[in-house]
């Protein structure tokens, strides 16, 4: 338990601070690959006379990340504004315990090995990328030579294509990187080390929030009964899948089993065990309650064996998923949150189903739940289930009503909100529908900035990381956009590495405080501190400075 805050001696504002996070919209170069640049904005502008503005760095070791070359992501980027302080996280806690031999160390690898090493096979689920933000493929690759070495003979790999992280048709880059080191410790003799199903994350296995059970149970069928097209290798499939739809997107491409001699190659026994190689949780929670879990009702799992199950980490510590893990995750503490409550202050957080796990258990410091009840609510408007370029206003004005109607009914605070449309539809790499859903913020932004000037509030807007600044892939040597055979742009599917915007909107002017310059880096994390600021209150002595002075 944290202790109460201290109040300061300046006025807070009469009505609530909002933190506004507009998810995916960086600073981007405004060319002809910038959504965010070439959407119709008006709240944007009328924030870029009216606010004081600076920019925030939202990727690489300013969120945690093992270098700055590492783009931020949704969770690394919540961690930071509700924690208001850096922690290592996932990617970087992995590469060194990968590197130190620490994860070879463990009891838990020893607890997976055992019985692989004994007969059983040995099965990896997971991203199968480098784009390190919900895996690493030199990570799984590390652990394939291990399990080598310490005499694994079966071994089963069932790689989830990505297309989002990185470019949207580059799996089989890494499917023929897979494929190479497995042939070559086949080559040696005595090992059977093979691929044996597979697809697009946004299909199969990595559902997050609950959205949609059915793409776990499509994984489930997949990697555990061998239910799928099959094909006779991974690249036949993925070659196949885009020859009957050719601007297909790895992250769609639908679920697959290899078969042997008319069979599946490598369905998970009783007797297996079984890794879940993603660091990150969101998407990794599901398929580890499918695993872990006795009392399972999300759909037939038809039979459910009887494994040794580990994820890369601990997904979510409150709820103990999964029990067994290789490397722990960051422990995030004191977060904005908790110490609200203990300071007696209401909170009320927003955001869409797809989102929704950020503003609350990622801000929260990866913890499930409330810390008080009674001065926290969260609202969840579930989300659409289409392709995100389809609807790419996604549910901004709906998670807009919910928020005004709860303010209408009592007072709060702090709000926090999550407008998810910026990175949900550029992950599609779709630029026109980006545009519409830049636009829709647009919208949805200035019905809340109405209500913050209503309030007597005072909002500060900015963003968890880049996507829709920039969708189109760019060559720094050339000075040009990359093109594909015909000319055409190639487009980018995966987060930026560009700062993020950062506003702060005092709708009646009178606030007595302006933008601190002497606050070097300005990052995520200096959000918290800010916001306990215009509360009235004095931050943690350890939390990242304020943007403002008074």
């Amino acid at each position: 338990m944290v202790e109460a805050l201290k109040k300061s001696t300046v006025a807070r504002p009469k009505g609530p601070v909002f933190i506004i996070v507009l998810d995916g919209i960086g600073e981007g170069r405004k060319d002809d690959s910038d959504a965010v640049f070439l959407a119709r904005t008006p709240t944007f502008d009328m924030l870029d006379r009216v606010a004081q503005k600076t920019f925030l760095y939202a990727h690489g070791t300013h969120v945690g990340m093992p270098t700055d070359a590492d783009m931020g992501n949704s969770e690394v980027g919540h961690n930071a504004l509700g924690a208001g302080r850096v922690f290592a996280q996932g990617a970087r806690l992995v590469e060194e315990a990968v590197h130190s031999g620490r994860l070879f160390e463990s009891d838990t690898w020893k607890w997976i090995v055992e019985p692989a090493a004994s007969g059983a096979t040995l099965h990896f689920i997971g991203l199968l990328s480098d784009g390190n933000v919900h895996s690493h493929i030199d990570h799984l690759i590390a652990m394939i030579r291990h399990a080598d070495a310490q005499g694994v003979r079966s071994l089963c790999v069932h790689p989830l294509l990505d297309g989002r992280d990185v470019g949207a048709t580059t799996a089989l880059v890494y499917i023929d990187k897979l494929e190479a080191v497995l042939g070559e410790i086949n080559a040696r003799g005595e090992r059977d080390y093979r691929i044996a199903s597979g697809g697009g994350r946004m299909i199969t296995t990595m559902d997050r929030y609950e959205a949609d059970w059915s793409i776990v149970e499509r994984g489930w069928k997949a990697h555990v009964l061998g239910e799928a097209r099959a094909f006779s290798s991974a690249r036949e499939a993925v070659e196949t899948f885009r020859n009957e739809v050719p601007d297909i997107s790895d992250q769609n491409l639908p679920a697959f089993v290899i078969s042997r001699d008319g069979k599946p190659a490598g369905t998970i026994q009783d007797g297996d065990s079984v890794v879940f190689f993603n660091f990150r949780g969101d998407r990794a929670i599901e398929i580890s309650r499918a695993f872990d879990c006795d009392d399972f009702d999300k759909f037939d799992r038809v039979r459910r064996p009887a494994v040794r199950f580990a994820g890369m980490m601990q997904y979510d510590g409150d709820a103990h998923i999964p029990t067994r893990f290789l490397v722990s995750p960051p422990a995030i503490d004191r977060t904005m949150g908790e110490y609200l409550c203990a300071t007696g202050m209401r909170t009320l957080a927003a955001a869409e189903t797809q989102k929704f796990g950020h503003v609350t258990y990622f801000w929260n410091g990866n913890r499930s739940g409330y810390f008080d009840e009674k001065l926290e609510k969260y609202l969840e408007v579930e989300s659409d289930r289409v392709e995100f370029s389809q609807r790419p206003w996604m549910k901004c004005a709906e998670v807009t009503d919910a928020i005004l109607q709860e303010l209408d009914a009592q007072p709060y605070d702090l709000v926090r909100v999550n407008y998810a449309n910026g990175d949900m539809v550029g992950h599609t790499g779709d630029l026109h529908a980006t545009i519409v859903a830049v636009e829709a913020v647009n919208i949805a932004l200035k019905r809340l900035l109405d209500k913050v000037a209503a309030l007597g509030g005072v909002a500060i807007i900015t963003a968890d990381h880049g996507n829709a600044d920039e969708m189109y892939q760019y060559n720094k040597k050339k000075g040009d956009f990359v093109r594909d055979e015909n000319g055409a742009p190639v487009p980018l599917t995966s987060h930026t590495l560009n700062r993020v915007p950062c506003w702060l909107y005092d709708p009646t002017g009178t606030m007595p405080w302006k933008l601190d310059d002497s606050v070097s880096p300005k990052r995520l994390s200096n959000i918290a501190a800010t916001a306990m600021k215009l509360l009235g209150l004095v931050p943690p002595d350890d939390y990242d400075p304020a943007l403002i002075k008074l």
